[in-house]
């Protein structure tokens, strides 16, 4: 079956956008996919509309085929906004390949490993200090991360991830240079900041309880001397992992010799090659894929490489439903999984953007076995939630 058309379409939600390839064929079968195209990936849209000349009337089955000739066509820059365009075509062809076989998608990669996937609850505390409006109840103070963590628990997560942040007068302080243009640029965390995350991760422990993991993103905030600094203060505390992005291998490297914490990153790598250095110089505990931007079917050949050097995997997953069952199937799939990202705390308009919701009970999602992906975006809210 060839495909016939591809075309990208966008609502918004919350704070940003959310946006999807549509993928038709010849008989009319639709393959979704959701892509990132916020303002670190600008251009994917373009790409994606460009790229798309290459595959149309090409066999959605053969998707290594169509793999093959979209990375001839972007052979020369094979990185960044090339690579998600190249990865949000494949997930749409995946979902409509597996639609027309009458399976999920889970099937195309071997079958499910597992039924139930670990989650973790991403921006814990983050969505609720700086989006209060969007995410409530706000949190404010160090007495509302405590309750937070009590909700947490209640609800039955057994895992939840925040960034850096510090109570102050002026109430909750986050500290992300790494992103924050009008903060420091030497990236090296203050004693303020350093005490300040102490107090910050151990009201939250307070309201978690004993049985909760913590795992602490410190993203590209720091460099090699600030993490270690940030490490060794929070030596005396229970932290899963602590999730660090940065693009010199040997230095990730050199900060997981010195950690007694498990050490996870490499979420913004957009494809094998990228990643080998970091399983070859032994930087990673865990290797963080966003499978939203590589495609499914690649990100399954990094977890097979990182599995050959003895490291875990996890997926980069913050975007809609859609992508969070995209995530779910990948995870299902995957021998080396450690756990999987999904954000609990979503803006209102995802009840009526997706025609299913992920179902998490116990902290753990459960993975459909509805025909391809098991969700898809409703084609009447991108007009009813205009893109900004």
């Amino acid at each position: 079956m060839n495909i016939k058309t591809i075309e990208t379409c966008h609502c918004h939600s919350g704070w940003r956008n959310y946006h999807f390839v549509k993928l038709t064929t010849d008989d009319g079968t639709v393959g979704w996919s959701e892509y990132d195209d916020g303002f670190s990936g600008a251009g994917v849209t373009e790409a994606i509309d460009r790229l798309s000349q290459v595959v149309v009337g090409l066999d959605v089955h053969h998707h290594e085929n169509i793999y093959a000739r979209l990375a001839a066509a972007a052979r020369q820059s094979l990185v960044g906004v090339l690579a998600r365009a190249i990865g949000a075509i494949e997930n749409a062809v995946l979902d409509a390949k597996a639609k027309l076989l009458g399976v999920p998608c889970y099937e195309l990669f071997g079958g499910k490993v597992r039924d139930q996937v670990r989650v973790y609850w991403s921006h814990c505390g983050t969505w609720r200090i700086s989006r209060g409006d969007i995410y409530p109840p706000a949190v404010k103070n160090l007495d509302d991360v405590r309750a937070l963590g009590t909700e947490v628990r209640e609800r039955g997560f057994t895992a939840a991830k925040t960034n850096i942040f510090r109570q102050t007068q002026d109430g909750l302080v986050g500290w992300n240079p790494g992103f924050n243009g009008r903060d420091d640029p030497g990236r090296m965390p203050p004693r303020k900041v350093l005490e300040g995350l102490q107090e910050y991760l151990a009201a939250f422990r307070e309201g978690l309880g004993p049985n909760v993991d913590i795992l602490l993103d410190l993203n590209f905030n720091a460099r090699t001397e600030g993490y270690l600094s940030l490490i060794r203060a929070l030596a005396d505390h229970d932290i899963f992992w602590i999730e660090i992005d940065t693009p010199h291998a040997p230095a990730l490297a050199t900060i997981r010799s010195q950690s007694p914490f498990t050490i996870s990153g490499c979420e913004s790598l957009t494809g094998l090659v990228e990643f080998l250095p970091y399983f070859q110089k032994e930087a990673l505990d865990v290797a963080i894929i966003d499978a939203v931007w590589i495609g499914i079917w690649q990100s399954l050949k990094i977890a097979a490489a990182a599995d050959a050097f003895q490291v875990n995997v996890a997926p980069h997953n913050y975007y809609g439903h859609l992508a969070t069952l995209m995530n779910g199937h990948f995870c299902s799939s995957v021998p080396n999984l450690k756990i999987m990202e999904t954000d609990i705390d979503r803006a209102s308009e995802d009840a009526e953007i997706f025609t299913h919701e992920p179902e998490i009970v116990d902290g753990q999602l459960i993975v459909p076995d509805r025909p391809g992906w098991g969700t898809e975006p409703r084609e009447d809210a991108f007009s009813k939630f205009p893109a900004t």
